[in-house]
């Protein structure tokens, strides 16, 4: 008979929180000992921001219906697209990571030992979107520096981050996916590139209703244009419409074939 003083066994979800913690910290270890990759990503959206800013800024002004001389209104329409390109560019450092642990055999390793199977996972996807969310907070810091400004509310700051966040969540369960199946951090880093990708070929720089009219399907009805759109309404109180649960169902549909797909990967016997 047990003494009523003795220790609770822990539970299954103790334990998943303990070894996720541990795995979450191993990663954020990595990052920053290894802050080049993470840096060189974070460098991308930042020097799009001041080229399309200073470079293109009163071309594409003039293109929006700002006016050449007022830069301003491109700043606005800019940055909160610049925001979700820098979500993606962070994606590539964690197909990468993932890639690394799968072909250098510590996932292997990892499958012997005592731990929460789904440990190893849930620790490289929140490492990755908090490092997306500190990208986001550095790359908006550069807009406001050079004049982003937004009316928005209290309510409506929290359901951006929220938004960003969802984002951030989604797309990376797809870039683990991605470096899990990948033989190599270089062919990791080469299926990652579409995340990169899709936001030039978005409402991100210009208007849908100002590109060409075949490419118009192709820039509206991918992920990252309805999320710019509700980030736009969101920070400058412009019209969302149906963008808004649009971009959740996109998040959500991601978020699960990224989860199904890792875990099915993960769960693999090892040949």
């Amino acid at each position: 008979m047990s003494s009523p003083l003795a220790p609770a066994r822990p539970t299954q979800l103790s334990l998943a929180v303990r070894d996720s913690s541990t795995m979450l910290r191993r990663n954020l270890l990595h990052a920053r000992r290894y802050p080049s990759l993470t840096l060189n990503l974070l460098l991308t959206p930042i020097v799009l921001l001041l080229l399309f800013v200073y470079v293109f800024g009163d071309v594409m002004s003039a293109g929006i219906g700002g006016g050449g001389a007022d830069r301003s209104n491109y700043i606005a329409y800019l940055v909160p697209g610049i925001l979700l390109m820098t979500i993606g560019g962070t994606l590539v450092g964690t197909a990468v990571s993932v890639s690394i642990d799968m072909t250098e055999g510590i996932i292997a390793r990892f499958r012997t030992l005592a731990i929460h199977r789904g440990s190893v996972l849930i620790g490289h996807v929140i490492g990755s979107v908090l490092q997306s969310v500190i990208s986001v907070v550095l790359v908006g810091a550069v807009g406001v520096a050079i004049g982003f400004r937004s009316d928005a509310s209290a309510l409506e700051w929290l359901a951006a981050f929220g938004l960003l966040t969802l984002f951030a969540l989604a797309f990376t369960w797809i870039a683990v996916g991605m470096g899990m199946v990948s033989p190599s951090a270089e062919a990791a880093s080469n299926n990652a590139l579409p995340l990169v990708f899709l936001p030039l070929i978005s409402s991100a720089f210009v208007p849908v209703d100002a590109m060409p009219g075949w490419f118009q399907p192709i820039a509206e009805y991918q992920p990252f244009t309805p999320a710019i759109e509700t980030l736009r309404g969101l920070l400058l109180g412009t019209e969302i419409g149906n963008n808004w649960w649009i971009t959740i169902v996109w998040c959500l549909g991601l978020a699960a074939l990224g989860y199904r797909w890792s875990k099915a990967v993960f769960n693999r016997d090892p040949k």
